[in-house]
């Protein structure tokens, strides 16, 4: 599903509503992929109904126990929900807006009836993608969402790109990548980025929290190269608790930190069992979520 404004190119797949390129002046701001390809390392991915990782695929909500099928089976994990192989419909298209929709059925693991739209809209100012989630069964279900974009500003790797990320503090995860309940101060270690800094070398597998709010109510992550000839800020509004930044060193080796990945999260990984962030949707009740990707320069 092809977007164009201007000088600016956007396409949205069927295949999990995702979104698989992004140019201005035809530069990629998106690390992309192919027609041809796969989504590979959830890139450009809708995370629904949680994301990132549920560990052991296992979850307890109300009285009932849940299994749902490990597809992170090294590490033993349900990873990034279940929409993102899944066929979407596309309820409109215009020539600079899309709106993709999907039913998530109830199946075993979660048995609740969930419906998705989010809606893709070139602006004036940059990409803007509206999501909204809607409870269509009988009893509450639990509900996270993610989003999976990689940035580029046009360096060889990420090492040379320079991030700002104002966030006071990181979760610290176990070997399996699930948080541990300890959420140290990002300041004086090396995942202080509230001043911007090279990316460098650091390996980066890691989820932020406690992100500073603009007088507009907005998170905002900005990646740049080393001359500020290129950057591009993610936003994202309130609904957003917490942001992944993943440098792509577990990819294969034509991918790896290539681009970085800034994923806005309403939730925390394995929020279905630690509840940090964990929204639960009465029936009929309706979640809405905004974030967005603002090149530096839309006449470059």
């Amino acid at each position: 599903l092809e977007l164009a404004r201007g000088n600016q190119r956007a396409v949205v797949t069927e295949v999990g509503g995702g979104l698989r390129s992004y140019t201005v002046s035809e530069q990629p701001i998106l690390d992309g992929f192919a027609p041809d390809e796969m989504a590979r390392g959830g890139r450009g991915q809708v995370l629904a109904p949680w994301p990132n990782r549920l560990a052991g695929g296992r979850y307890r909500f109300g009285e009932e126990e849940h299994q749902v099928p490990l597809d992170e089976p090294g590490r033993g994990n349900a990873n990034h929900g279940l929409v993102r192989w899944s066929a979407w419909t596309t309820l409109e298209h215009e020539a600079d807006r899309v709106v993709v929709a999907h039913r998530q059925h109830a199946r075993p693991g979660y048995p609740f009836v969930l419906d998705l739209a989010v809606e893709y809209r070139l602006a004036d100012d940059g990409l803007r993608v509206s999501a909204t989630a809607t409870n269509r069964g009988t009893g509450p279900l639990p509900f996270g969402l993610g989003f999976h974009p990689y940035l580029t500003v046009g360096t060889g790797t990420v090492d040379e790109a320079i991030l700002h990320l104002p966030a006071a503090t990181r979760l610290e995860t176990d070997e399996r990548a699930i948080p541990t309940g300890t959420r140290p101060a990002v300041a004086g270690t090396p995942f202080d980025f509230r001043r911007p800094r090279l990316v460098g070398d650091l390996r980066l597998d890691t989820v932020f929290g406690d992100l500073d709010e603009d007088h507009d109510g907005r998170h905002r992550v900005v990646l740049a190269s080393p001359d500020a000839s290129s950057s591009v800020t993610v936003w994202m509004d309130r609904s957003f608790a917490y942001v992944m930044v993943f440098t792509g060193d577990t990819l294969a080796p034509a991918r790896r930190r290539r681009g970085l990945a800034v994923e806005p999260m309403t939730c925390a990984p394995d929020a279905f069992n630690n509840h940090l962030g964990l929204g639960v949707l009465a029936p009929g009740a309706t979640a809405h979520s905004t974030w967005g990707i603002q090149p530096g320069s839309l006449s470059r």
